[in-house]
């Protein structure tokens, strides 16, 4: 579990995080969902330790991290899986080399023994035919799968993803979401989903929080959000859903 208490952050005067207070739950496909520009991305790269807050607290289950120390962070990092916008994958490396990146920076298994949990990771997301192929060889959804088989490499605790569905058709979409939800179950990841894919959040959002305006202003799971009597959220799944019908049109 990941717990988010009275946190705050600010750029140049503007508040972009609001006394945000949220637990992200164990073994569930949490999702972070608000406009651009509403405070979510901050609020992942806060937890991802990339972004420090103004004040407040993010604790790693019984851990703060304001109070970890290098070794401790380090540690941490070993047990966060991360899953960028554009997957991120190395260019020069093949599929192989880009899953077993992370073994390499943060293990000392054996050759063998990082092979074969490549493979497994590989097998799991479905991809093990194109390991030794180049990112550039890949569709967008073969690179999504190939960066989340790389996310998972050092079984992590926690898993963070900053919008997964971007740049793929929505069938594509959804079967990367089914990947990321199945993958959630079977490891216990705690999972932070970022997303303004309202197919997303409907497919596999366990628990759903709406960020506006820098306040987390609602929570519930995916039914719930069909049927909130919140106006900002409201006004959010409509414009998503007319925006997402437009393009298909």
């Amino acid at each position: 579990m990941i717990s988010v208490k009275q946190l705050y952050k600010s750029f140049d005067g503007h508040h972009v995080l609001n006394d945000a207070n949220v637990e992200f739950l164990q073994g569930q496909c949490n999702m972070i969902i608000g406009k651009s520009g509403s405070g979510k991305t901050v609020l992942l790269k806060a937890i991802a330790g990339l972004v420090i807050p103004d004040s407040g607290e993010i604790w790693y289950d019984d851990a703060l991290f304001s109070h970890m120390n290098p070794a401790e962070r380090k540690e941490l990092r070993k047990r966060t899986g991360m899953l960028f916008q554009h997957s991120a994958l190395f260019d020069s490396l093949s599929v192989e080399e880009n899953v077993r990146f992370p073994l390499d920076m943060h293990t000392r298994m054996s050759r063998l023994e990082k092979k074969k949990r490549v493979d497994f990771c590989l097998e799991r997301v479905r991809v093990s035919s194109s390991d030794k192929q180049l990112p550039s060889e890949l569709s967008g959804g073969m690179k999504k799968r190939v960066a989340i088989a790389r996310a998972i490499a050092l079984n992590p605790d926690y898993l963070l993803c900053d919008e997964p569905n971007s740049g793929l058709d929505p069938e594509t979409g959804i079967v990367i979401d089914q990947l990321i939800r199945e993958l959630t179950l079977d490891f216990g990841m705690t999972t932070i989903i970022n997303s303004h894919d309202m197919n997303s959040v409907l497919e596999i959002g366990d628990k759903v929080i709406f960020i506006h305006e820098g306040c987390l202003c609602w929570e519930g799971n995916r039914e719930d959000v069909l049927n909130s009597d919140n106006e900002a959220l409201n006004n959010f799944v409509f414009a998503t859903t007319m925006a997402r019908e437009l393009k298909k049109q």
